[in-house]
């Protein structure tokens, strides 16, 4: 069984303006084995400036180019795990047990692999990311941030986002760009009688 939120639009950073007319977006599914994130931009794309094709796999530093991010904590917890996916087909995914204070430890304990899925046109490119159950923490409401980095082929880089609560730069790590979002359970419990 699958549940799908609606489409949501991410913006651009004031301070990182897009010379490009895109449109942005994410779209959350929730199904038995994890979340589906379907990211898709839309508009002038041919200018876009995509990684190549790599062997799947982990990988740093994917943000520095066009790379699709999300961020996942319980509602109210510190903790929070930070997901890259490049279009590349690589993907990174990070511990945190507060704001940008990494936890390697938990990251060796509960390793994750994402599965990820490129679709490509002239007018639109769809990056779909699935997280599997173990990389999500049990909860009935997440907060989660939706972001983008999109470089264009002369290497200028814009930053988006559900919501962006630095004017002065783009943050994603700041809690006051996720939003809370009902959480559908992985692995309900069953009813007993």
């Amino acid at each position: 069984m699958t549940s799908a939120l609606p489409a949501l639009n991410l913006l651009c950073h004031p301070a990182t303006p897009c010379p490009l007319a895109l449109q942005v977006s994410a779209t959350l599914h929730w199904q038995a084995s994890g979340m589906l994130l379907r990211y898709r931009v839309s508009g002038q794309v041919a200018d876009i400036q995509l990684p190549p094709a790599a062997t799947p796999g982990a990988a740093d530093g994917l943000w520095q180019h066009t790379c699709m991010e999300a961020f996942v904590s319980p509602v109210w917890a510190a903790h929070y795990r930070e997901f890259n996916f490049s279009p590349s087909g690589q993907w990174a995914a990070y511990c945190f047990s507060a704001e940008r204070q990494r936890d390697t430890d938990t990251e060796a304990r509960r390793p994750i692999q994402p599965t990820l899925r490129m679709e490509h046109t002239s007018e639109q490119f769809d990056l779909w990311a699935e997280l599997p159950a173990t990389a999500l923490p049990p909860a009935s409401s997440l907060c989660l941030g939706l972001s983008a980095v999109i470089e264009t082929r002369d290497g200028h880089r814009s930053y988006w986002a559900l919501q962006h609560p630095r004017p002065d730069r783009p943050d994603f790590h700041h809690r006051g760009g996720w939003r809370e979002m009902p959480s559908v359970a992985p692995n309900p419990p069953t009813a007993t009688a």
